[in-house]
């Protein structure tokens, strides 16, 4: 038979075998060198503001991706259970992204706006005061801690540099925007807004007053109220890339 030199000759088989993977390797790589995005783009999506930004991070740092994805499979139990199944330009601007399939507590692709503020910190704050079954740590600290905001400009630089479409305006403003996003009445909000539009506007901790200063809590709920807000779903159109 044709194929019993392979087989009777282990060197001759794993040449052949590396011939064909790389063969087949060329033509499915080669093309992504002449695509400018193999992310489709998707109406709304922006990068995080500066508040947000600095919520991920804590986010982060708190490990929350341990126990929570950020990813929505197109299986019928988790749309059902979770809403519209996640979009890859849904994660462009992370880094490193939220994905994930293992799931201590719920996904919280579709979170933002599922829960009032209230809910948020009072969860974070003592996680069986508002869920009795959860095995969540509590935070209580956030809300203790000012958010450490000098740093943001440059984050944000950083982030321009590996592919986010941060602008040199956005960067300049970063602390304004930071302290614009908890104030509601103030005309940098209104700036705030048409840098990054869908953005949530308030002092998300509850904290009331006339000289508040962001905290560790702002930042974390903006982050999470905003998790799933900005694609409209109900445009959305699976079949091809663009919006109806």
């Amino acid at each position: 038979m044709k194929h019993e030199v392979f087989e009777k000759n282990s060197l001759i088989l794993l040449i052949a075998v590396l011939i064909v993977v790389s063969i087949g390797g060329i033509i499915e790589i080669a093309p992504l060198f002449w695509l400018k995005s193999t992310i489709e783009k998707v109406e709304g999506m922006r990068p995080y503001s500066p508040l947000e930004l600095a919520g991920r991070d804590i986010y982060v740092r708190e490990g929350c991706y341990n126990c929570h994805s950020q990813m929505i499979r197109s299986l019928r139990d988790e749309i059902e259970r979770y809403g519209h199944y996640s979009l890859a330009a849904e994660s462009m601007y992370d880094h490193p992204f939220q994905w994930g399939s293992k799931r201590t507590g719920p996904d919280l692709a579709r979170v933002g706006g599922k829960y009032s503020d209230a809910w948020h910190v009072e969860h974070l704050r003592d996680p069986r005061s508002v869920v009795p079954t959860s095995i969540m740590p509590g935070y209580p600290f956030l809300e203790k801690t000012p958010l450490d905001y000098g740093n943001i400009a440059a984050k944000m630089k950083t982030m321009q540099e590996i592919g986010v479409p941060y602008t040199d305006e956005m960067i300049a403003d970063a602390k304004t925007d930071i302290l614009a996003q908890i104030k509601s009445d103030s005309s940098e909000a209104k700036a705030l807004l048409k840098r990054y539009p869908k953005a949530q506007v308030r002092k998300f901790d509850g904290a009331q007053g006339d000289n508040l200063q962001p905290t560790e809590l702002d930042a974390v709920v903006a982050y999470l109220q905003m998790l799933g807000t900005l694609v409209d779903f109900t445009k959305f159109d699976a079949s091809g890339p663009n919006l109806r």
